[in-house]
């Protein structure tokens, strides 16, 4: 495949077949993150990607499932995706959905007519990351939206009819905003109540900026407790309407899984069973790092 660069994509999408269409994150400014940071970002052009089609149904002709990459898919222009897309349903007959990530303001520079277009045309999900709610925690991350931004794109969304997967990261506000953070972060989730939402742990790799504060001491890393007692918080006060959430990412803790509402106080007992009895062997062995 025309793969430039690492690949990422999210964990619900491991058996899709990948297609680059854009190269690393045209925002690429988010302290946390290093997954882009080698990359250049552009996008490309319609004969290369006409190519990379080709190529994945050779490879993959019956694929069911297709994810449009890089990090800044859904900033390509709206008509440029919908030739992509039927060219994919004409391409792959098996062909049921396609996914892509998309950035906050990727998608407020969309219009609910060209989001209505591209559901049309069989864009099944957009990905969307929260990371927190909090303005403080946003501005320092450098995500470079407000919390109202976050709200505006996610509900734009849904409205479109497009099922919209959030995900949001436990431990990013850190020791000093970790309440601010549970909290703030509910209260977005819930203004947009997402169909799917999915739960990360910071972890930061040698490149990303946040490290730097990190080795400085003046970002404090929770602990696992901590980073639990963070994610009860946030879940208690979530209020959504009809929401698949996971914690099953390879950077959790503690697997977990639910269907909100009717299943909100099943997973707070989970998780208060585990912080209250230190039940550090419900951990997962692989995420322990003994903080």
């Amino acid at each position: 495949m025309f793969y430039e660069g690492s690949i990422y994509r999210p964990p619900s999408e491991a058996s899709s077949l990948i297609l680059q269409v854009t190269v690393g994150c045209k925002h690429n400014q988010c302290t946390f993150c290093n997954m882009y940071k080698g990359k250049r970002y552009r996008e490309k052009s319609y004969s290369e990607i006409k190519e990379i089609i080709k190529e994945g149904a050779s490879l993959y002709p019956s694929a069911e499932r297709i994810f449009l990459a890089d990090g800044d898919a859904l900033t390509l222009d709206t008509d440029l995706l919908v030739t992509i897309l039927r060219e994919l349903y004409a391409t792959f007959p098996h062909l049921q959905r396609v996914g892509i990530y998309g950035g906050p303001l990727d998608i407020l520079a969309k219009s609910p007519e060209e989001l209505n277009r591209l559901r049309q045309h069989g864009l099944h999900i957009v990905y969307l990351g929260i990371e927190s709610g909090s303005a403080e925690i946003l501005k320092q991350i450098k995500k470079g939206v407000t919390p109202q931004d976050l709200i505006t794109a996610g509900q734009r969304i849904v409205a479109s009819g497009i099922l919209l997967s959030c995900t949001v990261i436990s431990g990013l506000g850190g020791k000093e905003y970790s309440k601010e953070h549970a909290l703030e972060t509910a209260k977005v989730v819930s203004a947009i109540d997402p169909h799917y939402l999915g739960t990360l742990t910071l972890m930061l790799e040698p490149e990303a900026p946040l490290l730097r504060q990190v080795k400085a001491g003046t970002f404090k890393l929770l602990n696992p407790w901590e980073i639990l007692q963070e994610l009860e918080l946030m879940i208690k006060h979530l209020e959504v309407s009809n929401c698949i959430f996971r914690s099953n990412h390879a950077s959790n803790y503690l697997t977990l899984k639910a269907h909100l509402p009717e299943e909100k106080e099943t997973l707070l007992t989970a998780l208060s069973d585990v912080i209250e009895q230190n039940r550090q062997d419900l951990l997962r062995p692989e995420t322990w790092r003994g903080l």
